[in-house]
């Protein structure tokens, strides 16, 4: 993004912020108080283990029941999620209807499982004076997102905040603790630094949840803009790629965006079109999704339609018939066939009528490389 550019769109995006807040009453009440600390059935507060640390230096034993490291390089394990044209999960599909095509290649299925288990998601929050100026629209969209998806969230979910600017700043490390969340998410009042290292946040984010074990995400609120990342986006791209940990986007702004359209550049315009493109992309090849909510009444079917890819999959295991271990990208494929015709399996409703649906799986997966 220019200097010109950056400079007129923080001028537009703070007259229109101004303008909007004068319209809106504001939220009903403190967001911070929306979440409540889990407690046993005894009313003693209750103190959840942690399953595994952000931090890089964590060692990789975890509590019993928790997130855990892989030790089997070869099983290739894929989460795959069947969805209807509505969000809906897609249950009882049999072991039989589904092919796992490796570099175009099938492989022979080792496991199968299915059933809902709980999550561990690091939201991952863009938070810069750029956008998120205090009480401006775009600061209370981002809570609003923020705390709406963390409602959703089950006693037995791991959840990890992390804001970013110019760098990450961990907000609150993995925990079951709604408190502890809350507590972190009262930290986002004033903004510090203008510029938004996406690319840098997500990579460093990918690649410490890369080890975790069982039902894991990414949930990112941001613009999409990435201002002085030191990554490039072919090499977030890659790093991404090889953490293989589902990203699902939710991109900011979208109304006001056209509201301030007319007062735009066609580079500012562009700018926002890649910014898209860019969350469509980590999330697409992770197996995630992306939303581009217009209205707050849009946010409850956004978090319904990550939980239902997120809790309800189906757990698949491969064993790779590439035995090379040379650390090269290896793309993967899901597909659900009908057996006896080797076709793209139909699926119907309760009245025979056809049902469309989406396959969402992560791209692939960075084969293991040969220690010398």
């Amino acid at each position: 993004m220019s200097m010109r550019s950056t400079i007129a769109l923080a001028a537009l995006m703070a007259l229109a912020g101004l303008a909007m807040a004068q319209e809106q009453e504001g939220p009903q009440k403190d967001v911070d108080q929306t979440i409540a600390k889990p407690r046993k059935p005894n009313g003693e507060p209750e103190e959840a283990p942690i399953p595994s640390k952000l931090s890089k230096k964590a060692k990789p034993d975890v509590p019993e029941g928790a997130a855990a490291f892989k030790s089997d390089v070869d099983l290739v394990n894929v989460d795959v999620a069947v969805l209807d044209n509505k969000g809906h999960f897609l249950p009882n599909i049999p072991r039989g209807n589904f092919r796992i095509l490796e570099d175009n290649i099938p492989q022979e299925i080792k496991s199968f499982g299915k059933g809902e288990a709980p999550m561990t998601v690091c939201l991952l929050i863009e938070f810069n004076a750029r956008f998120q100026a205090y009480w401006s629209s775009t600061w209370y969209q981002t809570l609003q997102a923020s705390y709406g998806f963390l409602q959703t969230l089950k006693p037995d979910d791991y959840v990890a905040v992390i804001a970013y600017d110019l760098k990450e700043d961990i907000l609150s490390d993995f925990t079951t603790n709604k408190q502890q969340t809350a507590e972190a998410m009262r930290r986002l009042r004033i903004p510090g630094f203008s510029e938004s290292n996406m690319f840098d946040a997500l990579a460093d984010t990918e690649d410490r949840m890369s080890k975790i074990e069982g039902r894991k995400a990414i949930v990112l609120i941001a613009s999409g803009i990435d201002t002085f990342s030191k990554l490039t986006f072919d090499k977030a791209r890659k790093a991404i790629q090889e953490g293989g940990v589902p990203i699902y986007a939710i991109g900011l702004m979208q109304a006001l965006r056209i509201i301030m359209e007319p007062r735009m550049g066609n580079i500012q315009q562009m700018d926002f079109l890649q910014a898209d493109n860019q969350m469509k992309t980590f999330s697409s090849e992770t197996g995630g999704m992306v939303f581009f909510p217009r209205f707050f009444g849009e946010f409850p079917s956004i978090y319904q339609s990550i939980a239902q890819s997120l809790r309800n999959q189906y757990s698949i295991g491969y064993e790779s018939s590439n035995k090379a271990r040379d650390g090269k990208f290896r793309k993967i494929k899901v597909q659900l066939v009908n057996p006896a015709t080797n076709e793209a399996l139909r699926v119907t409703d309760e009245k025979g009528k056809p049902v469309k649906y989406q396959i969402i799986a992560k791209a692939g997966y960075s084969a293991p490389r040969e220690v010398e």
